[in-house]
This record gives structure tokens, sequence and C-alpha cells, in this order.
């Protein structure tokens, strides 16, 4: 063999090498890093919501005291869990916007407008 092919080998070897090495390493920090990126997109999309539902003229807190009194009447003699404004949906006119929210038991809380009014569509 030659010296130039002996060396072309291990140059090739050692790319191999790194690239397998380097694959490894990124899976691992993929890994360790999941958890926290999730917390994190959740964050944000918990403020894209509220930026959407303050952007588009409706009230915060109207709409978490819509689903405050929703929830217990739904849940009577439960107290009410923490609601997290998770998404809007808004759609032409006022009559078919939407607003999601998470409890803190784990539940989706969906809100409905019906002649500027808030109302419980939907708790599951």
């Amino acid at each position: 063999m030659s010296t130039v092919l002996i060396v072309l080998i291990v140059v090739v070897v050692l790319v191999v090498a790194l690239a397998v090495g380097g694959a490894i390493a990124q899976r691992r920090r993929m890994e360790r890093n999941t958890a926290v990126f999730e917390r994190e997109l959740e964050s944000v999309n918990e403020d894209l919501a509220a930026a959407r539902a303050e952007d588009r003229g409706w009230e915060r807190a109207t709409l978490e005291q819509a689903a405050a009194e929703a929830y217990a009447a739904e849940r009577p003699g439960t107290p009410a869990p923490e609601l997290t404004l998770v998404r809007i949906v808004d759609r032409p006119g006022t009559d078919e916007d939407k607003a999601v929210f998470r409890t803190g038991a784990g539940e989706e809380l969906t809100l409905g407008r019906r002649d500027g009014v808030w109302a419980l569509e939907s708790l599951r």
C-alpha cells in the first residue's frame, strides 16, 4: 500500500468517527433540553394567546372572569382551579369567537361568544 492510500483511509475513518460522535452528542443534548424547550414553547404560546386577545380588543379580565364563572357553574362546589388562556380563535364577526383555557387540573375549557357575551361551550 502506498503512503497516500494509508493517509486517505485514516482521514476517511477520522471524518466518519467525528460525524458519528457529533450525531450522538447532538442527540444527547436534544434529549436533555427537550423538557426546557417544551416549557418555554408553552410559555410563548400562552403569551401569544394573551397578546392576541388584547390586540383584538378583548379584555383579558373579562375572559378570565367568564371562564371562572363557567367553570363554577359546570362544577358546582368545586373550587375553581388556575385558568390559563392558551388559544384565541378569532373568526370574522363576533359570534364565532372562542377563547380556550387550560385548567390546573389538565382540563380544557372553551368559551364561545354569542351576542357579545362569553359562555361555556365545552369543558373536557
